[in-house]
């Protein structure tokens, strides 16, 4: 495959650049590349297209994070990508309920890029995968869509994406990118498309499963560090000890990692380990850290409803229906993502043992909300009569609450704070007659 003028033609924009799935990697993406090169943004969500053409999403993804309008074509007719040799595929990819790897979002649009493209392209993958999975499973799908020959009509890359969701500070362009290729000619091709928008500069990985290896451990490893504090929390509980006490104090060295307990919800840390224990098991290699770490993550809502039980049925005033609000459903704090909220599995949870459940959260989007859990979020001014208060996250929101004047919305004079996330001051809260409780 010659590629001599390819860079040239996309900068002249004889020829475009397509962003496949336009979410919160694929719009930042979209919206910078379309400063310096023709962009298509294509997406199969009829509703998200309809929202981006009138600015919304592009006003909550990109004007927001002072990223600027974008000229790009956005659809949903796959047709329109004929019109490209450079693809970005950004979907999303999730487990099914037996924690398999999902991989109809990848696939999905690898065929509508292997339908569409002209031959001499160059489709680049940031999808989390486990190793192997773009040559071994994207490839193969890439020429039998195509009637192209890997490497003679074309060639493949695979850049992960390092997005954090709601940080200011570590956006698309301040995190390095690893970018991986078939070949040099096309890395070299892949260096300067990205090196265009990324500052913080640009790593080559040996080969696309190194790549592919090296974002799949980023979340694990994330993911085991949170299981730590979270065990430690429920083991220093037993000993009468407050684990941020513990960790507020062993933090003052240097090197100590300092990771909070709390719950492990979302579309990456809470799925990607998933993808690399589903390979080891194909390759024969039972893990054992990687799941242990799972199983405490998944495990910390029903230990945190159990405490909430727990405290509420010992204190109770009342004698009758016990009443509770959770603060927060999105996976993370300042962020509309809901996607594998566990959260929700708290709710349920004090729901089978007959509490009355209700959630408060002004930053997710309560239509997106009761279309994946089927749960109505209330209002701030409908609080009323409740027995404790939940704060699961830390949204910036939260903070801001005047807590004496929530304290009016409780029964009792002595209600319960459960404050998951350690947002507020015991003491200041203790003071003022709350009783709290924190990991």
């Amino acid at each position: 495959m010659r590629l001599e003028n390819f860079y040239k033609d996309l900068q002249d924009k004889n020829k475009s650049i397509a962003v496949i799935g336009l979410g919160y990697v694929g719009i930042p993406l979209l919206v910078n590349l379309s400063k310096y090169f023709s962009t298509i943004g294509f997406d199969i969500d009829e509703n998200k297209l309809k929202n981006l053409s009138n600015n919304e999403n592009l006003d909550d993804f990109a004007v927001s994070n002072g990223l600027g309008r974008t000229d790009s074509v956005i659809t949903l007719d796959e047709k329109k990508l004929q019109a490209a040799n450079f693809f970005i595929i950004t979907v999303p990819t999730p487990v099914d309920k037996h924690n398999n790897p999902d991989l109809g979002p990848v696939t999905g649009a690898t065929i509508s890029v292997g339908k569409n493209m002209p031959k001499n392209s160059i489709i680049v993958y940031e999808s989390t995968v486990y190793p192997g999975l773009t040559e071994e499973v994207c490839i193969p799908l890439l020429e039998k869509k195509s009637g192209y020959k890997n490497k003679i009509d074309f060639t493949v890359g695979y850049s992960p994406e390092r997005i954090n969701p709601g940080d200011k500070v570590h956006t698309l362009e301040n995190i390095i990118k690893i970018i991986a290729a078939q070949d040099e000619q096309t890395l070299e091709v892949i260096e300067h498309v990205y090196s265009k928008i990324i500052k913080a500069g640009l790593h080559k990985a040996e080969s696309i499963k190194v790549a592919e290896a090296a974002k799949v451990i980023e979340n694990i490893q994330r993911d085991l560090n949170i299981a730590l504090a979270n065990e430690l929390a429920m083991l220093f509980s037993r000993m009468g000890l407050e684990s941020y006490q513990v960790f507020n104090a062993a933090k003052t060295k240097w090197n100590f990692l300092d990771f909070k307990p709390g719950l492990v919800g979302g579309h990456c840390i809470g799925v990607d380990p998933f993808y690399l224990t589903y390979k080891a098991n194909e390759l024969g290699y039972n893990p054992e850290i990687i799941l242990a770490g799972r199983r405490i993550n998944d495990n910390m809502s029903y230990y945190i409803g159990n405490e909430i039980i727990k405290n509420l049925l010992v204190t109770s005033e009342t004698g009758g229906e016990i009443k509770v609000v959770l603060f927060g459903v999105t996976f993370k704090e300042n962020i509309k993502d809901i996607r594998n909220s566990k959260v929700v599995d708290l709710f349920h949870y004090l729901q089978q043992y007959g509490i009355n459940v209700e959630i408060y959260d002004p930053v997710a989007d309560r239509n997106e909300v009761y279309k994946e859990y089927k749960i109505s979020t209330i209002d701030y001014e409908n609080i009323k009569d409740i027995d404790a208060a939940v704060f699961c996250v830390a949204h910036d929101c939260f903070k801001q609450i005047d807590m004496s004047a929530l304290k009016s919305s409780f029964k009792n004079k002595n209600p319960y704070i459960f404050d998951i996330k350690g947002i507020f001051n015991k003491k200041v809260l203790e003071k003022s007659g709350f009783k709290y409780w924190r990991l």
